[in-house]
């Protein structure tokens, strides 16, 4: 009978009720089901978020939103990680070196590939142009924190690597972006770009400060001043979570954008196609790419010259870096294709801005994968450490307990 109640117990434990099935999905699934409402609710209602919209997203969100991405990671970094990560100089040139070179240099010659063979000029120029301007961005500000924080990944290295990266952007994207467009005359209109940036370059910087470095030493300020505290409320209130909500929010703006200027209805099927499905494939192209260069195989490595170059990267600044080589950002994309191309049309202009708002917001849905992969990894790489401490513990017993005879 005892045994019978105790099977029963634990029937009834394994057998939860729907409601509470459904719930925990949710929980698990809440950025892509969050990312899903958000397309809706910008393609039925764009004027609400849209730049300079009803509630003024380019502040309310994409101020508000990334401010407490990175209030949140200063309360939860040590000061000693952010000051190591600082002086880490082979992150800084790997990452900036993805970023501004090889991404650009991919790019190219996808264009170039696409334009070539696009024989009845069915894909939009404005889109190719888009996608170089693409390359040349920065990283992201805000998703490669909160993604690296949900995959278990160096938060201080993503932190460290975009502020370095935002910084670099506003004075290397605008010439990168008109030296490597194609040479062809139907690119003209944007080789020739407007040289006054001043006030881009204010607006930047006065972003990366409000949103950016105020948020995240206010935060380390508390966290030194009431570290116990601070600590506890991080864990209670399941901040990684509210992270995620804000990338829902940012989401939510740059596809009411997007929708707002209706350059989506003025491209060819051919040209909307390319663009879905080309940017999560090359952002998945690109997180292959980082994730060879930070862990090259074994038997490159045993090469001299090699291995004097590249150095495998511990796993979590590996995450780090696959969250910040493909990223690219809509915070400095959007305001630099305005101030660079005022003369341009406005028509021309929004068309040339889809690759930068559709890539870097099908980025966040793509790395919202990419979190479960990495955190998959984790795991099995733990387990195998594991393993391997639990062999030399028996072989150091076996040696002690077993001498060898004399």
């Amino acid at each position: 009978m005892e045994s019978q109640a105790t099977n029963y117990q634990a029937n009834s434990e394994k057998q939860a009720p729907p409601s509470s099935v459904i719930g925990a999905f949710i929980l698990r699934q809440y950025l892509l089901i969050g990312i899903g409402i958000s397309c809706l609710l910008a393609y039925f209602f764009p004027n609400v978020a849209k730049h300079g919209g009803i509630i003024h997203a380019e502040y309310s969100i994409l101020y508000g939103a990334v401010a407490i991405i990175f209030l949140i990671s200063g309360l939860s970094i040590a000061k000693e990680k952010l000051i190591l990560q600082l002086l880490n100089y082979r992150v800084h040139i790997l990452v900036q070196g993805i970023s501004f070179l090889v991404v650009p240099a991919i790019m190219v010659a996808f264009v170039q590939l696409i334009y070539t063979s696009d024989h009845g000029r069915r894909i939009d120029e404005a889109v190719l142009a888009g996608y170089i301007l693409v390359a040349c961005l920065p990283t992201t500000i805000s998703s490669n924190v909160a993604m690296t924080r949900e995959a278990g990944g160096d938060d201080a290295v993503a932190l460290m690597e975009v502020l370095v990266a935002n910084m670099l952007g506003p004075f290397v994207t605008p010439g990168w972006t008109v030296t490597l467009l194609p040479k062809s005359p139907s690119f003209d209109l944007w080789r020739h770009a407007d040289s006054d940036l001043d006030s881009l370059y204010r607006q930047v910087f006065q972003s990366l400060g409000l949103s950016v470095l105020i948020p995240l030493v206010l935060g380390q300020v508390i966290r030194w001043t009431w570290p116990q505290q601070a600590k506890h409320v991080v864990e209670t209130f399941h901040f990684s979570k509210i992270s995620g909500c804000c990338l829902i929010l940012l989401t939510w703006t740059g596809f009411s954008t997007c929708f707002a200027t209706q350059a989506l209805e003025s491209m060819t099927k051919e040209t909307i196609i390319l663009v879905v499905f080309f940017n999560i494939g090359l952002y998945l192209f690109l997180t292959a790419i980082c994730y060879f260069l930070c862990r090259p195989p074994t038997f490159l490595m045993s090469n001299r010259f090699i291995s004097r170059i590249f150095r495998r990267l511990p796993p979590v600044e590996t995450i780090a870096v696959c969250f910040c080589g493909p990223a690219k950002t809509t915070g400095l994309g959007i305001p630099m294709l305005y101030a660079m191309y005022k003369s341009n049309d406005v028509s021309l202009n929004a068309r040339m801005s889809v690759p930068v708002i559709l890539y870097t917001t099908e980025q966040i849905f793509s790395a919202h994968f990419m979190v479960h992969l990495f955190r998959a990894w984790l795991r099995k790489l733990r387990k195998k450490e594991e393993a391997s401490s639990r062999n030399v513990e028996l072989d150091c017993g076996y040696v002690v307990t077993n001498p060898l005879p004399t």
